[in-house]
Formats: structure tokens, sequence, C-alpha cells
């Protein structure tokens, strides 16, 4: 055996690289986890903190596409596509249109709910094992609803839920402020995710995960991979200030970035990056104890990292484009329509890039024409409820064992 046989190179050290990488290291693999930026302040930092179990429906189902029109040309609407950007974008969303059919629409949901059962199966693991179980919170998320008509039009969803088996309560208005009080009288309908937990603080969870993987023998290395050397396998991946490291398996779990590497590779995919936003509230003035979110206002607000964040939103303007945080503000005056107490002093405001696949799968597998190559990227809005069993199925094919599920749906090469 040579000296870098067993060696694993991850790519990139957002919280799905950092936890394949403390899994691999967690089984006894040599792991180096590449970090294109500092601390993985990417997405990973900025997310909305919610284990979204339910949250799998595909964005390309008919009824999004229905409200389209409407979102695209509302200034303060939650699709915002930039004017130059466009021309980029037509082949996603050619794919994305493809995706909308009724029987492939299926197909994808029953994709994202074999992930979404499985979630808590392998993350409770994950923190027992690492000593973060108090970093994951009791209480679960709801789904406002101002009258009839919006708890109507989401109907759908609670639907595809019931087909299967996710729990949820409906709630009338009193049962819904005694939950949270400081929520406006004027929702009169809520639905209760039990199983859509948050963590206290996930980029705090990713820089423990960090510390336990370095912990266990892991090494990390900063710098942007530009290229690979090739053979029989990819035997190093290059990077940017030329140095190589050397490997005899290769993760590629960038992000949004995942789609350049992969083009270098001979294996191109449609990846996207829909730029999210938040703004986190340090003094807000009112307490929660769930997250919330208001599927006709489409934003979210969670209890997290000491304060309370706002986000949502999706814009289309590729990865190097200045951030608009007119997008930030939208959404915290969004809130107020629901938490009409709520202030927004000691706030930040951030943008991140979310890695979008036009059907909304990730892509969880080995590549189709590299040997020892293994991809695991696309997770959207799902990347921390995603992030465990991602890793457990990524252990599972770079160890050689059996996953529990079938990849079929997640290949990389389904475009």
């Amino acid at each position: 055996m040579s000296d870098n046989e067993g060696h694993v190179v991850v790519v990139g050290a957002g919280i799905i690289g950092t936890t394949i990488a403390y899994e691999l290291q967690r089984r006894g693999k040599a792991a180096v986890l590449v970090e294109r930026d500092p601390c993985g302040e990417g997405a990973s930092y900025g997310n909305m903190a919610s284990i979204a179990v339910t949250e799998f429906m595909p964005a390309s189902r008919p009824s999004v596409w229905a409200q389209m029109p409407k979102w695209l040309i509302d200034p303060e609407g939650p699709v915002r596509i930039r004017p130059s950007y466009m021309p980029r974008l037509v082949p996603w969303f050619l794919r994305f249109l493809e995706a909308s059919r009724p029987s492939r629409v299926k197909e994808l949901e029953a994709a994202g709910a074999v992930l979404c059962r499985r979630v808590y199966e392998d993350l409770m693991p994950l923190l027992q094992e690492a000593n973060l179980t108090d970093m994951l919170t009791e209480e679960g998320c709801l789904s406002l609803y101002a009258d009839e008509a919006e708890f109507s039009a989401d109907r759908e969803h609670i639907e595809v839920l019931e087909r299967f088996g996710f729990r949820h309560e409906v709630l009338g208005g009193n049962a819904i402020r005694d939950l949270e009080p400081a929520l406006t009288s004027k929702i009169a309908k809520a639905v209760l995710f039990p199983e859509n937990r948050s963590i206290s603080d996930p980029y705090r969870l990713l820089l423990k995960l960090r510390e336990k993987f370095l912990a266990l023998g892991g090494r990390i290395e900063q710098g942007e991979v530009v290229g690979f050397d090739e053979g029989d396998r990819v035997k190093a991946v290059r990077l940017k200030d030329g140095r190589s490291i050397a490997a005899f398996q290769t993760v590629l779990s960038a992000g949004a970035y995942t789609g350049k590497l992969s083009r270098i590779l001979g294996e191109p995919m449609p990846l996207e990056t829909e730029r999210g936003y938040h703004t986190q509230i340090m003094a807000p003035g009112i307490s929660m104890r769930h997250s919330i979110i208001w599927p006709a206002r489409a934003f979210m607000v969670t209890p997290t990292a000491g304060g309370i964040r706002v986000g949502g939103t999706v814009e289309m303007a590729g990865l190097d484009t200045a951030p608009d945080y007119r997008r930030a503000k939208v959404l915290v005056k969004r809130a107020r329509e629901a938490l009409p107490e709520l202030r927004s002093e000691k706030a930040t405001e951030w943008m991140g890039h979310r890695p979008a696949l036009p059907d909304t799968v990730p892509i969880i597998g080995p590549s189709a024409k590299h040997r020892g190559v293994f991809y695991a990227t696309g997770h959207g809005h799902l990347g921390l409820t995603y992030a465990a069993t991602t890793a457990r199925l990524i252990g599972d094919l770079v160890t050689g064992v059996n996953p529990p599920i079938d990849l079929k749906a997640y290949r990389v090469d389904r475009f």
C-alpha cells in the first residue's frame, strides 16, 4: 500500500464538507479538509439554523411556476433575478422546467423524503459522538397563515407531508399565541412541525465539528482548488498558490463552487447559486422559542446565535456580483408583520450562496468518470438538515460499505 492510500481530501469546509471530514476521520480514514475561505463563513455561517425535515418539496413544482411571473415583477418579491445574469440562467431554467412535469415532481418528492426520513437517525449519533447534543433545540417550527385562503394555498405542502408520514398539527389563533405570545393576532391559523427543530448556533456547530476533526488527527489546509493531477484516478488536488495535496480518494463538497471543480474533471453539473440573505438581531426586544415561517410572505425567523435571525429570499445573480442588502431589509419589514414588537437593534446583515440544482435534489455519490472521486453538493436550503445523512452516505461509499439507501436518485449524471 502506498503512503497516500487511505488518504482522503475533502474539498469544501462548510457544514457538508466538515461533517464528512469528521465522519471519515472518526472511521479511521486520514482526511485533509481543504477550505477556500477561512472558517467556513459561507452558507454554513448564515443559514437559518433549521433542521427542516418537512421542506423537501421540489421548487420546480407547477404551483411555484404559476407564481413566478408575479414574484419577478415585484421588486420586493421572494425571487429576484439580476437582468444581467439572466442569459446565463437559460440552460438552468430549462432543466428547472423539465423537473416540473407531474411525474418527475413525484419522483423528486420521494427522493427528498427518503433523505429527510433519515435525518435524526444520522444526526443524533453524530451529535452524541461529538458531545454536541445540547446544540439541538426541542422546539419545532410554526408555519403561519393570515386566513383560510393562505392556508388553502399551502395545502399542497401539507398533503405531501401527510403522504410521507411527517408529523404536523394544525392550530387556531389562541393556541398559536400560547406558544409564541409575540405573534400578531392577525395570524388565524398555523401548522406546527415538531420535527423541524433548530440548532442553537449553526456556526458554532461548524467550529465544534472542526475542533473534533482536528482532535482526531485530521488536517485542514486553506487554499482554492484550481485543478487535479489525474492518472487512473485523481492523485492530487492542486491549489491556486501552487501547492498540491496528495489524494487517494477525493470528496468534492464545495457548495456552490463545486460546479467549477466538476467541469475541470469533465463532469459538468447544472449547479447555480441561490443567494440568500439574513439579518441577525441581537437586541430584538422580544423572545421566541419556535422558529416561524410565513409561506405567503416568504420569510423565516429563528431564535439562534444569541439573538433572532430573519432570513429567506432567493436571488439569482452568480457568485461574483456584490450583495444587494435591500433584500435583507425587506425580510425584516415582512417579519414585523408577524412580530409587531420586533426591534432591529444591534443588527448585522449577511449574504451567502446556497448551491442550487434545478430539481432541488442534492448530488450525493461517486463520480461517473473518475475512480475514487465522490460528490456531495447541491443541498440548496437543506445543507444543515442533510449534513449528517450526507456524511453517513459518503462515509459508507469511501469505506466500501453498502449505503442504507439507494443512491440512484442523487447521482451526478442524472441530468
